[in-house]
């Protein structure tokens, strides 16, 4: 098992049945998490837990964030506006390992009308386990923090 690590979780009312199960399975892997709301399955606005969730990990060196909405795709987009935030939405273990190992992701993102439960447990443990390869793929992870600062990329 991988070392101890930090992460912090955030949903919408559509994927707030899931967080339970999640930061359950996360703790019981022997890592922390911090739950960043909602507090109720009450229908809120995706973008401001995506906020939220991706702040805190920037603000935490060495920490990660899960993500969970619907489909994944609209958390994933908003929390991908924050620069530094390299937010992954996985349907499975191979885009989870290779998010780490290519784009060193920061975020896991996933639907929980999409994905079950049992991939989403191989897919927290993977990419808790897997490391950033850096080499070729560390100069493409700048260009990616390129564009989010509206840096040009040539």
């Amino acid at each position: 098992m991988s070392s101890h690590k930090k992460f912090y979780i955030a949903t919408d009312h559509a994927g707030y049945a899931l967080k339970a199960y999640v930061k359950d399975f996360v703790q019981d892997l022997g890592h922390e998490i911090i739950d960043l709301g909602p507090d109720s399955a009450d229908r809120v606005d995706y973008p401001d837990f995506a906020k939220k969730c991706a702040h805190a990990v920037l603000e935490d060196e060495g920490s990660f964030g899960i993500l969970i909405c619907g489909t994944g795709i609209g958390i994933s987009i908003a929390a991908n506006k924050v620069a530094g935030i390299r937010a992954a939405l996985c349907h499975d273990t191979y885009t989870a390992k290779l998010t780490r190992q290519h784009n060193d992701a920061n975020i896991l993102c996933f639907g929980e009308r999409v994905v079950g439960k049992g991939v989403i447990e191989d897919m927290i443990e993977v990419f808790v386990s897997t490391e950033f390869e850096g080499g070729r793929h560390a100069g493409r992870v700048v260009k990616i923090e390129g564009c989010s600062l509206g840096t040009n990329l040539e």
